[in-house]
């Protein structure tokens, strides 16, 4: 009887080993690929940029320099030019030059919109951060094409008041590129949403990789993060916007 209990726990402890290696397997995994897909898009260059385009109507900054940033978003309402800045120190709106008062929800709610869309503009830079967690979910053959699946989530510390956002990219196994994202979100109702991205239009500028975006989400509420790949092979999503980037104009700092 001892025998066989001694045989049980040499088992389990065998298995459990196994499993936490192949969990820190999948971790290196998906570190790995995420760390070269970031360096074909341009890698360090991102840290010494200055880049604009232009976004549905506003114009954006970013200046980026060996860990200082300067993210900006310019606008004009029916009174005068608004210039929206987020930085190490923090987030201001400034009207015509002049400094505008604005309340913490405010501040959240404009500093989390200017933010998103720099955030968006540049993937996959960003994603080697230390508030940042990769799991390899597997392979995927999207349209002929095969690409590493993996799942990104974030700490609560470092990782922006969106942490409990979940992303999943596929990058393709032939050449590191991002060409299809998803994410799922909190709705103002409580409930959660997601979309699916089909990068397209992906072009180089002074050494750094863009891309415009095909932005999906699905129509049924039978859905979850995982499978939205799947619902796109399909033909399962609905296109509901695009997301394109214009006037691209990047300098690199020295």
């Amino acid at each position: 009887m001892l025998r066989n209990v001694l045989i049980l726990v040499v088992l389990l402890s065998f298995f459990n080993c196994k499993e936490k290696e192949s969990q820190i397997s999948k971790t290196e995994s998906a570190e790995d690929i995420i760390k070269e897909s970031i360096e074909v898009a341009g890698g360090d260059l991102f840290d010494r940029s200055d880049i604009n385009f232009d976004f549905r109507d506003m114009h954006y900054r970013a200046i980026r320099n060996h860990g200082r940033f300067q993210l900006e978003r310019h606008f004009k309402d029916s009174l005068s030019e608004i210039k929206d800045v987020l930085s190490n120190s923090g987030f201001e709106r400034l009207r015509d030059e002049e400094k505008v008062h604005l309340s913490d929800s405010l501040t959240s709610l404009y500093s989390n919109s200017v933010n998103s869309v720099h955030y968006f503009s540049v993937l996959p830079y960003g994603l080697d951060g230390k508030a940042v967690h990769k799991i390899y979910l597997g392979s995927k053959e999207i349209k002929g094409k095969d690409y590493h699946k993996i799942k990104i989530t974030f700490s609560e510390d470092g990782g922006g008041e969106d942490f409990e956002d979940e992303f999943i990219y596929w990058i393709a196994k032939d050449s590191f590129s991002v060409d299809y994202l998803a994410y799922s979100f909190k709705e103002l109702d409580g409930g959660m949403g997601f979309r699916f991205r089909e990068a397209y239009n992906i072009r180089m500028s002074s050494g750094l990789r863009f891309a415009d975006y095909n932005n999906y989400k699905p129509t049924t509420s039978d859905v979850n993060l995982e499978n939205l790949d799947d619902l796109f092979i399909a033909d399962k999503l609905q296109l509901l916007s695009k997301i394109e980037l214009k006037n691209f104009e990047v300098n690199l700092l020295n």
